[in-house]
């Protein structure tokens, strides 16, 4: 009840104490330059010559506010090693703070690149207050006073001795204003800006009066001004150089014949000159005030006789380059959406009625066991009555790829095709995978980093026909006609037996794509399905009629003495193609087994050893027998199935699903030994009366132990047994041998089923979306354009694009390992092959305008070639001998040249003469157009305000270029007294 009472007797004083805004902006500046340590006096070496250029610049940043208005401070430095202690003491107190000593260093005037104020007051530190938002701005003059009282107090205030500038105006303008104290010293910055240049000021005799005007020096005789003089020549006129690229001939290519650029071979360089300005500054770097005249009626300052020369050069912006058009728009191909039957139109499999019935009936037929003769299928019918139907859908006019372009690139990705003789292409295709360029090849080993494939294969070639037909040929609707046609062909060679070109042999090559390890698939299935056909037409032909008999009790069980052991044997064998999925290998050979089995049954399984050994490869050698002690033969064994990396995925997949249960393991470990198993019966069949120690001794020598023990007699003997994982009860070995039944791998049920799997690669190809092939092959295009890049730098030899291809490499070896890389790195990838095939075309064109290839002086041939070198990797570069030098000469003519091109009227060019002020006090130096850019530096030493002063450094920059002039000012006078 009483808490209302104290609080109604409180009362607000307002202290007039307290800081104000303005106070507290000023704590903030000393705050931030007590943080950066920016406090006392600055020490340092005299700056060495061209160190703004080859030094590292580094700038930190903060923000504070006035009031609510807020600023970005930022302090740009010089990295320099630290300079030692004693230096500091020897430092005496008259001793001019170090940025006052720059503004009179003369070692590096007019930096090619450096902040606006290092190149305009030399400074090697300094500090920028500045409005932290893009628009905000500080105009008002009053405003502008009070940032430049604020940071005076704050150096006074901390004895800071790096300059503090402040921004004002619009960013746009770069207009500063700023302030230098030292002990019983203070500098001021100051500058004008102005569009339109008062003529008394475009020449050196007028700056030279406003900077005595403003120094305003009390001593009769002035001291000597400094003039440092750079005028700036731009050649924009390239004319007589055409560009040395010559463009791809489109109507030859669109007309089908392969012209200016051929299929396989990706395009390079620039469609437009790639450099578009050369711009020549001629220097005086050390004038005195008497020796050269500058003024309104006359100029000594002719280009020719300038000390110094150099150059730089400007690049056209995002010049259009062949090669990273092509990579741009196949990129833009895996953002499709559509699927190749979208594109094309419906889709040659939608017609209803008969047709598609029989096409379903033919694949059915090609699963299904039955006595029909596998060449006389009806799937390549359909095959070609598809083909008929696609071009009745879209008329043969509407085809997004002509025919004589069609079957130029087929030719180039199937050579085989050309030749009639199967046995021919056979040949062809099983020598394609020994052209192969040595392993130890570093650029043909790309494809292993990238995932890409390797480029003398189908899949690389396909890529780059792809790209080829993207941009010249139809773009995707072409890249769809042109995937129908080839999983047609794909189809046609399965059917037929015909083995893939352009392929390595063997399993799937897990390096690759994923495109690529299908293709191989594909290959695989038709080296499996092509040998067994080839068998079966053997052994009809072979096999004599009383055969079935003379084979004996074949495939017999031993296993056990249970007679239905015998008839489940026979099951087994004839319920081998799985309900349907296989084939029978070879439908004489079920005889046998059923005769084998009978045979078997009158034995009984009394006489287990009495079987016939069958699948021999070739005897051991080294091997016997434990019990019978016959030769150990080596069976032929049944190849494990190859597989490519999505199904090798599925598979752990499906294994890791099971858990980690007792069963789950078990069965696991069941789905695992299927090839075991396989070798298993192999072995047995080949040999009659084996155990599993003999297996393992062959299959695992590992898992048999092999002891030396003395037996009964006293003899030292060898005696083996299994390892002690074989010793496991209920061990996956043992329970796998026990149920492996004597079956040569001819008679087994397929580890590899090549039919299904051909049909699901095959199924694979057809259903893929252009933009899915585009994800597919991109890392192959990606390869190709690296190594065309290589290519043709190996031409150009440029040390900095060696370096970039470099990380070009690594960078896309780390992003295309993994499956679906992002796109934002493969466009950082694609970007950085374009830089690349611009520096190459730049430097084409560098070459062509100096014409170094038609030098003939080899010395000065070298010259120029480094000089080129430099201008592609260096912002300026000095001309070696200026005007009179190889470069110089070359320079000069250009200009010359660009000067006598424009045909002016005599009447005009009398009007222009007339007009032009500069032309008029050039008169003999017509060879050069009037500089674009004029800087002047003038430097001096005076005592300032008073004769008896210390003498302190004075500099004024003025810069005139068409639409600008600029003058900054560093004006120092001696506080000690005033």
């Amino acid at each position: 009840a009483l808490s209302p009472q104290p609080e109604s007797e409180v009362f607000e004083i307002t202290d007039f104490t307290t800081a104000s805004e303005w106070e507290r902006f000023i704590s903030k500046i000393e705050e931030v330059l007590n943080d950066w340590k920016l406090i006392g006096i600055s020490s340092g070496k005299p700056l060495d010559k061209g160190i703004f250029t080859t030094g590292t610049w580094e700038e930190k940043s903060d923000e504070i506010s006035f009031a609510d208005f807020k600023f970005s401070v930022t302090h740009h430095y010089l990295v320099q090693e630290p300079s030692d202690k004693d230096g500091k003491e020897e430092l005496g107190e008259d001793a001019l703070p170090l940025p006052m000593q720059d503004l009179l260093c003369m070692n590096n005037d007019f930096p090619p690149r450096a902040h606006c104020l290092v190149r305009w007051y030399g400074l090697r530190e300094f500090v920028v207050i500045a409005p932290a938002a893009n628009n905000d701005a500080v105009v008002s003059e009053s405003k502008c006073n009070l940032l430049l009282s604020s940071i005076s107090i704050a150096l006074g205030n901390t004895g800071c001795q790096v300059p503090l500038f402040v921004q004002i105006h619009h960013k746009w303008r770069r207009m500063y204003v700023g302030e230098c104290q030292g002990p019983g010293v203070r500098t001021d910055f100051e500058m004008v800006h102005l569009r339109k240049v008062p003529s008394q000021y475009t020449h050196l005799s007028g700056l030279l009066d406003i900077f005595k005007t403003k120094i305003g020096c009390p001593l009769t005789p002035l001291p000597p001004v400094n003039i440092a003089i750079r005028l700036t020549f731009v050649l924009q006129d390239w004319q007589q150089y055409f560009w040395p690229q010559q463009p791809p001939d489109i109507d030859a290519l669109v007309g089908g014949e392969v012209g200016g650029l051929e299929f396989g071979k990706l395009p390079f360089g620039a469609c437009e000159d790639p450099i578009s300005e050369l711009h020549l500054a001629t220097t005086w770097p050390h004038l005195a005030e008497g020796i050269v005249v500058d003024n309104d009626v006359y100029s000594d300052l002719d280009p020719l006789q300038a000390p110094q020369w150099s150059v730089r050069v400007r690049k056209a912006d995002n010049p259009q380059c062949l090669l990273g058009d092509f990579l741009t728009e196949f990129f833009k191909l895996c953002r499709r959406k559509e699927s190749t039957d979208e594109i094309l139109g419906r889709s040659a499999f939608d017609e209803e009625g008969k047709e598609v019935a029989d096409i379903t009936h033919a694949l059915s037929k090609l699963t299904e066991p039955a006595p029909v003769p596998i060449p006389k299928l009806s799937v390549t019918n359909m095959v070609h009555s598809a083909k008929k139907k696609i071009r009745k859908h879209r008329g043969v006019d509407e085809s997004p790829l002509n025919n004589d372009v069609l079957n130029t690139i087929l030719l180039f990705l199937f050579p085989d095709a050309a030749d009639k003789l199967a046995e021919v292409f056979e040949c062809r295709a099983s020598t394609s995978a020994g052209n192969n360029p040595p392993p130890e090849n570093e650029d043909y080993n790309l494809f292993s980093h990238f995932k890409s494939a390797p480029s003398d294969s189908l899949t690389y070639k396909l890529a780059l026909c792809l790209c080829m037909i993207n941009f010249y040929h139809g773009g995707v609707k072409g890249v769809a006609h042109l995937w129908q046609e080839f999983v047609l062909e794909m189809r046609y060679r399965w059917e037929n037996n015909y083995l893939i070109p352009g392929l390595a042999n063997g399993s799937p090559d897990l390096r690759c794509c994923l495109l690529h390890q299908k293709l191989q698939m594909l290959n695989c299935c038709i080296e499996r399905k092509k040998a067994r056909d080839e068998g079966k037409r053997g052994s009809t032909s072979d096999r004599s009629p009383g055969g079935a008999s003379g084979d004996g009790a074949k495939g017999g069980d031993h296993s056990g003495d249970n007679p239905d052991k015998e008839k489940e044997f026979g099951k087994s064998w004839e319920s081998w193609s799985d309900s349907e999925e296989e084939f029978f290998e070879c439908l004489s050979d079920t005889e046998d087994l059923k005769g084998n089995g009978q045979e078997n049954g009158k034995k009984g399984a009394k006489e287990p050893v009495n079987l016939k050994p069958e699948g021999r490869l070739h005897p051991h050698g080294k091997l016997m027998l434990l019990h019978p002690g016959e030769p150990l033969y080596v069976p032929i064994t049944q190849e494990p199935a190859p597989m490519t990396e999505d199904l090798l995925e599925e598979q752990s997949e499906v294994l890791a699903k099971l858990g980690t249960s007792a069963e789950g393991a078990h069965l696991r470990a069941r789905m695992q030994s299927a090839c075991l198993l396989s070798d298993m019966e192999s072995f047995k069949a080949a040999n009659p009366g084996c155990c599993l120690e003999d297996f393992v001794r062959w299959y695992s020598p590992r898992d048999y132990i092999e002891e030396e023990v003395v037996d009964e007699k006293g003899n030292k003997v060898i005696r083996g047994e299994l390892s002690a994982r074989m010793k496991i009860p209920s061990n996956m070995w043992v329970e796998a041998w026990e149920t492996a039944k004597p079956v040569p791998a001819r008679r087994q049920k397929r580890l590899f089923d090549d039919t299904r799997e051909a049909e699901k690669v095959l199924h694979y190809l057809a259903v893929q979306k252009p933009a899915d092939l585009a994800r597919h092959l991109l890392p192959c295009i990606i390869h190709a354009a690296v190594l065309k890049v290589k290519e043709e730098e190996a031409v150009e030899d440029i040390s900095s694009v060696k370096k970039i291809i470099k990380q070009i490499i690594s960078h896309s070896s780390k992003v295309l390992r993994f499956p679906s890389p992002e796109d934002k790195k493969l466009e950082e990838i694609i970007a950085q092959i374009m830089s690349v095939e611009a520096i190459i075309a730049r430097a084409r064109s560098l070459k062509a305008k100096f014409g170094v290839e038609k030098c003939e002086n080899e010395e000065e041939k070298e010259d120029l070639q480094r000089f080129v070198n430099s201008l592609l990797e260096q912002p300026e570069v000095s001309v070696v001998g200026a005007g009179r030098g190889p470069a110089g000469s070359i320079i000069h003519k250009l200009f010359v040249n660009a000067q006598r091109v424009p045909a002016v009227p005599p009447l005009e060019e009398e009007l222009r003469r007339s007009g032009s002020q500069e032309e008029r006090r050039q008169g003999v130096q017509s060879e050069f157009p009037p500089p674009t850019g004029r800087e002047v530096i003038l430097r001096t030493s005076v005592p300032r305000p008073a004769p008896y002063s210390k003498a302190l450094p004075q500099r004024m920059y003025s810069v005139l270029t068409r639409e600008d002039f600029r003058l900054a000012g560093a004006f120092s006078a001696d506080t000690t007294f005033f």
